[in-house]
């Protein structure tokens, strides 16, 4: 009874790190009126950085050249995936944002036959199909044209499979939270760099809303649901996991209407479904469906 109270718990926090995911593109969407898109990259992983580094200060002593290494591949992927998606976000709804970038999901197993000679099965290639046909529907015009904030978004899902990948190259026998810290600081520094080169910014621009959704991506969408997920993986099932952590998208198209006013079209409904349904298959592949063995033992590999 207890192992199945501490699971549910864990449940839970898994569903509180995807509600606050899902309120982040919402957040993002009204702070980079404020920000620039890399000054708001730079300041939420400094930020984000910081925090961990406090929380964690006893593990930073095991930093080492291989941690040096790891973090910064992984770090660079990190921020080219949070660069297109903010800027993406500029000219396209939250919701739709959401939805694109969880693209990820499906695009990882793809990478992993490229780099490590891991064929998709069935259900990898099933979830491609239903997803590019989703995308189609939300992001395609009636001149099969795609508009810049959708092609932004998309590249910038793309690229968070590159990183998860990464991870999964960088990561074994390390420290997760040492390489989380490591990564977070090179993307804040390559953020400052392009920011400080190419964007313009003006004190007299920060609002209290920009400040508050800044320490809001900063604190509770970066730092908080980080803890939250490592929390909720090592106890819940992986296929639970899997689906748990999908919901993101959803959450986003949720507080995007209610908030930012997003309007739904039966297209777009259709389309959400499709590639939230192709997350389900390539991250479950539908072994909800089937029985479930007496001792399940797998957890979700390391994820974003």
């Amino acid at each position: 009874m207890e192992a199945k109270k501490r699971e549910n718990l864990a449940k839970i926090a898994m569903l509180a790190a995807t509600i606050i995911w899902g309120s982040s593109f919402l957040v993002v969407k009204n702070t980079v009126d404020v920000f620039p898109p890399n000054l708001l990259i730079a300041s939420r992983f400094t930020l984000g950085c910081l925090i961990l580094s406090i929380v964690f200060h006893k593990r930073l002593k095991k930093i080492d050249k291989g941690y040096l290494v790891s973090g910064l591949i992984i770090g660079v992927f990190l921020y080219l995936a949070f660069a297109f998606q903010t800027t993406g976000i500029q000219t396209t709804n939250p919701g739709k944002n959401a939805f694109l970038t969880a693209i990820y999901c499906v695009v990882v197993p793809f990478l992993f036959w490229i780099v490590a000679r891991r064929k998709p099965d069935i259900f990898n290639v099933l979830a491609a199909v239903v997803c590019i046909v989703g995308i189609g529907l939300v992001s395609l015009t009636s001149n099969f044209t795609i508009s810049p904030g959708d092609a932004l978004s998309l590249v910038g899902g793309v690229l968070f499979a590159c990183h998860i990948v990464s991870i999964a190259r960088c990561a074994e026998g390390r420290d997760p939270i040492l390489l989380t810290i490591m990564q977070f600081g090179v993307a804040a520094i390559l953020a400052w760099i392009v920011s400080l080169t190419t964007e313009t910014f003006s004190v007299a621009d920060i609002t209290p809303e920009g400040v508050g959704g800044l320490l809001y991506l900063a604190v509770f969408s970066t730092s908080v649901g980080l803890l939250l997920q490592n929390i909720g993986q090592k106890y819940v099932h992986a296929s639970a996991a899997a689906i748990i952590l999908s919901l993101e998208s959803v959450f986003g198209v949720i507080f995007s209407v209610i908030f930012y006013g997003e309007q739904l079209t039966l297209r777009l409904v259709l389309g959400f479904a499709l590639i939230f349904l192709a997350v389900v298959i390539s991250e479950t592949k539908l072994s909800f469906l089937r029985r479930k063995k007496k001792n399940p033992s797998p957890q979700l590999g390391e994820m974003e």
